[in-house]
């Protein structure tokens, strides 16, 4: 059996920690930010972590992290 590879664009997007939690980034931090407050996009810079329910589809594209 062929080994299995990472799917790159997961491998971009999420770090796995050595606890087992998935770390994200969080979205809507791109553009359109004048109408954004300042509180707002102060908490879009700090990264979540990936709902337990979402942790299967994430781990299955990283087999190796």
């Amino acid at each position: 059996m062929p080994k299995m590879k990472t799917k790159k664009a997961a491998a971009k997007r999420f770090k796995v920690l050595p606890s087992g939690k998935i770390k994200r980034g969080k979205a809507n931090k791109r553009h359109i930010l004048t109408k954004k407050d300042r509180a707002r996009k102060n908490k879009l810079q700090k990264s979540g972590f990936v709902h337990p329910s979402d942790v299967g589809l994430v781990t299955r594209c990283l087999p190796n992290g």
